[in-house]
């Protein structure tokens, strides 16, 4: 059975999690990270997706310059899955290819065009939102001088 956990990034910065099952998910098999996705197809009438990342069952990022859907070993310097620590460091790290397979674990999508239906309702976030109550500002002890140790002389 065919199931992928969907990351929809929105334009304002939020991200929404989506579970797509198998009849949906079936047209996802296939396609690569770049690949533009039209919502009708999982689900989302109106939006337009663009693939953007994701990772296996284990945990291994997708990496975009990778072709085929295996696991490979690769040097890299820098991008998707290595954190910069320093000039000239290369690392050989395990990777999963660019193509959408069946253990695809999570699909990071892209919204570039949203349609009728909201992913997320604003109005219901705000009001299960506490409101915030102002800081107060830290107020400092004042501190007293501190005395000053007589030597005593014998």
């Amino acid at each position: 059975m065919v199931e992928f956990k969907l990351v929809l990034g929105l334009k304002n910065g939020k991200s929404v999690q989506r579970v797509l099952k198998e009849p949906e998910a079936n047209s996802l098999l296939g396609m690569k990270i770049g690949d533009k996705v039209s919502g009708d197809k999982i689900g989302l009438a109106g939006y337009e997706l663009e693939i953007s990342g994701g990772s296996d069952y284990c945990g291994f990022p997708m990496r975009k310059d990778l072709s085929g859907t295996g696991r490979k070993k690769v040097m890299i310097t820098r991008g998707v899955g290595m954190r910069e620590k320093g000039k000239g460091l290369r690392k050989r790290k395990t990777m999963t290819g660019n193509t959408i397979h069946a253990r695809i674990s999570q699909i990071n999508l892209k919204v570039l065009k949203e349609g009728k239906a909201k992913l997320v309702e604003e109005s219901s976030e705000e009001k299960e939102k506490p409101e915030e109550k102002p800081k107060k500002e830290a107020t400092k002890k004042e501190e007293k001088p501190k005395e000053e140790k007589k030597e005593v002389k014998k």
